[in-house]
């Protein structure tokens, strides 16, 4: 989205929660109603940043899924020199729930596998083509939407975006407001995601 229209977002945001404000305040409206307004009026802005956003062409090569291994990495089959290679690919730019982070964990796999299990997606590549696992670093297109944003945005996964690979950036933390702001998923007040899956790793590693 060009700069100036997130500038124009920003000051019209200022000034709406401004008079929101003294509206309320005028109206005698209690703090926690002017805290649901302004959730909703976040929403909103949020909403309208996300639509605003220019459709992507993506590039790349069409893979066939084979298996679903977490909530942000797969099994793909590919061919190469006409020999059909099993491959592994994560998903970048988020990161899911390790698998025994439970209901999450298991809960981001099964998303995964019903949004792409055993079909043909498209694989499209950033800066880096590997980690150092030797996986694939890729963003997974499915019938024109992307996976990685889906999973962010319906509170599967975390947008954890890192450097070079930053082509779909904004969307992915745009994708996470939303799904924090509506409550999604891992965002959920009620059941919520208490330690991201590097510190919940970290801590039973020891």
């Amino acid at each position: 989205m060009p700069s100036f229209i997130l500038h124009l977002l920003g000051f019209g945001y200022a000034r709406l929660k401004y008079a929101r404000t003294n509206a309320a305040v005028t109206l005698g409206i209690s703090g926690p109603c002017r805290k649901f307004l302004h959730r909703l009026l976040s929403i909103a802005l949020c909403w309208l940043l996300v639509s605003c956003q220019k459709p992507e062409i993506p590039t790349g090569t069409f893979v066939k899924v084979q298996r679903t291994v977490s909530g942000q990495t797969i099994e793909i089959v590919r061919t190469a020199d006409k020999i059909a290679l099993l491959e592994q690919v994560r998903l970048i730019g988020i990161e899911a729930p390790d698998l025994k982070q439970q209901p999450w964990g298991e809960a981001a796999k099964n998303q995964l596998e019903q949004l792409i299990g055993g079909k043909q997606v498209l694989l499209e590549l950033d800066v880096e083509e590997k980690d150092r696992f030797d996986r694939f670093l890729a963003y997974l297109w499915e019938d024109g939407v992307l996976v990685n944003e889906r999973l962010v945005k319906e509170g599967y996964a975390l947008a954890k975006v890192r450097s070079p690979n930053k082509k779909y950036q904004q969307r992915l933390v745009n994708a996470q407001e939303w799904a924090r702001l509506m409550g999604k998923g891992i965002w959920n007040p009620k059941q919520p995601l208490r330690q991201t899956p590097g510190e919940f790793r970290q801590q039973n590693n020891k």
